[in-house]
């Protein structure tokens, strides 16, 4: 954050006059709005943001509620944009507080785009439910036509990535009665999804075309990334070529438009697809992803701090104000003892601001420590692999490289590999399943409380975490399953896993042979025992026991 920015932000506030006060505030807080507006259109945010901030302050002064939860949404907005989906949330409902006292037009649509970007951040953060409930409040109070499209088409979204195709199809339909044209691609793409994953049969490229060429016709370089990531997913398992192409063209236009996400999920898709360049590609992922994990961790503390120096010059205003106040009442007495509480009261500051920096300080040393620990050296080691042995598999390489990328996204959500609360490990494994599910697996989940996994050892805790990433590794490279499923059991001291996918199974002489063996060593190692259903129709099954401590 810039000093000039400071030293402007102060210039504002300290040549305030009292005279008209009340016409003078009402002036302040819309001009510092507008100043806000007017960085954001021009896509510098963190001015924006502390424009925001002061003109939230402003309207606080004011006891204008409509101001100040304008001023918070899009604060929100702008959190989400870097990323910062917690503290997005976090501000949204700060903003809905406000925004609830008063009923008029205007907060009504305001309150419906707080509530559309919750329900954004919470996909984000693979909190799909939740998604669906902020983007129905947010039905609720919409009155402007071209926004409830817009949370149309982001519910009928979230309800293609759960599976529910029809309802996604319902949701949809009323989203494409927009007039708006790039708008209605991008609905049109999300309808063609939806039909084609409910019915394999349907040709989906028609519309997928379309929404491309209207993207195309418009110079609309962030739909195009969406819609080359799309035909690069649908021609994966049907033209490697094609799907490659894609893939390329989708990086191509992401380094044009300076979006680093949609560069990421480009490398994945090449990686992938790409045997001859892998090396090459994979050293550009490994770049793009610590910047980009730095970047995250540097938005998230950057906002903290601009509020936090925002409401300190707030708190120096009002202090002047006091001591005017004094001046004014001229009392002997109470200017000393005003002068005395305000000498403990800076001294008090002081200290608060040194522990803040310090803080601040702390946390982008971890946050280097971890990208450089986790990240870096995780990486290192499957490149050491790939230079020193001569026929080293690339599929292992691959599952590696995916086991890092999740390291890497715990960091920046701020978690960490330490399981010590029993419902820490338990949503553990809920996003480590949850992370393999895509537009082509659906995964379920049963019985992962915390009770399940109550007195359950560290070590032993680390060893049931890596067999179920085993299993879902092994079935995401072997087993062409769509629908995979855990269901976990306690019984007095015994806990069971029921592992079941629907695949095409393995028969029991290449068990040990496909990816399992690594398993198996690990259920002995916690004195378990581990039985495998080749028996069944289609599919896999297993069931998996051991003492439960």
């Amino acid at each position: 954050m810039k000093n000039y920015f400071l030293l402007l932000i102060c210039m504002i506030l300290l040549s305030c006059k009292k005279e008209n006060k009340k016409n003078f505030d009402e002036s302040i807080a819309a001009k510092l709005y507008n100043k806000a507006k007017v960085f954001r259109n021009s896509n510098v945010s963190d001015s924006a943001f502390i424009y925001y901030n002061l003109a939230k302050n402003a309207y606080l002064e004011r006891k204008d509620s409509l101001g100040v939860g304008k001023s918070l949404v899009n604060m929100a907005i702008l959190q989400h944009n870097k990323q910062d989906y917690y503290g997005s949330i976090e501000t949204s409902l700060e903003a809905n507080n406000f925004l609830r006292k008063i009923d008029d037009s205007t907060t009504r649509s305001t309150l419906a785009s707080s509530f559309n970007n919750m329900g954004i951040c919470s996909s984000y953060l693979y909190e799909f439910e939740n998604s669906i409930l902020f983007y129905n409040q947010a039905l609720k109070y919409v009155n402007i036509p071209s926004n409830k499209y817009l949370y149309y088409n982001n519910l009928g979204d979230v309800l293609i990535t759960l599976g529910k195709y029809p309802e996604a199809q319902k949701n949809l339909s009323i989203a494409l009665q927009t007039k708006d044209s790039l708008k209605y691609a991008t609905f049109i793409n999300n309808m063609a999804r939806a039909k084609y994953y409910e019915n394999p049969n349907y040709n989906p490229l028609p519309e997928f075309y379309k929404a491309l060429k209207i993207r195309q016709d418009n110079n609309d370089l962030q739909g195009q990334n969406s819609s080359y990531a799309t035909l690069s997913i649908y021609f994966f398992d049907k033209d490697k070529i094609k799907a490659l192409d894609y893939a390329k063209k989708m990086l191509e236009v992401a380094v044009k438009n300076n979006s680093k996400e949609d560069q990421l999920q480009a490398l994945q898709k090449i990686i992938n697809l790409d045997k001859e360049n892998y090396l090459e590609n994979f050293k550009k992922f490994q770049a793009l992803n610590d910047s980009i994990q730095i970047a995250r961790s540097k938005a998230k503390n950057q906002f903290a701090v601009v509020r936090y120096d925002v409401e300190k010059i707030q708190r120096e205003k009002a202090e002047k104000e006091i001591e005017g106040l004094q001046k004014n009442f001229g009392i002997g007495i109470l200017l000393i003892i005003l002068i005395g509480g305000l000498f403990l009261y800076r001294k008090r500051k002081k200290r608060l601001e040194q522990e803040k920096e310090l803080e601040v300080k702390n946390t982008q040393l971890k946050m280097s420590k971890k990208v450089h620990d986790v990240v870096a050296n995780g990486i290192y080691q499957v490149m050491t692999k790939i230079e020193n042995q001569e026929h080293f598999n690339k599929d292992e390489a691959l599952d590696e490289l995916e086991f890092v990328y999740e390291k890497s996204r715990d960091i920046s959500y701020e978690k960490t590999d330490n399981q010590g609360e029993e419902k820490d490990f338990s949503e553990k494994i809920s996003e480590t399943v949850s992370s393999f599910k895509n537009d082509e697996v659906n995964t379920y989940l049963a019985g992962n409380d915390s009770g399940t996994w109550k007195h359950l050892s560290t070590k032993n805790k680390e060893e049931v975490y890596q067999i179920i990433r085993e299993l879902l590794v092994n079935m995401k490279k072997h087993s062409k399953a769509t629908i995979v499923s855990f269901r976990f059991e306690r019984e007095n001291d015994l806990i069971r896993i029921f592992y079941t996918d629907n695949g095409i199974g393995i028969s029991g002489d290449v068990i040990y042979k496909n990816g399992l063996s690594s398993t198996v060593s690990r259920i002995e190692t916690i004195n378990g025992e581990i039985i495998f259903d080749t028996k069944i129709e289609k599919g896999l099954k297993i069931t998996i026991s051991f003492p439960a401590s």
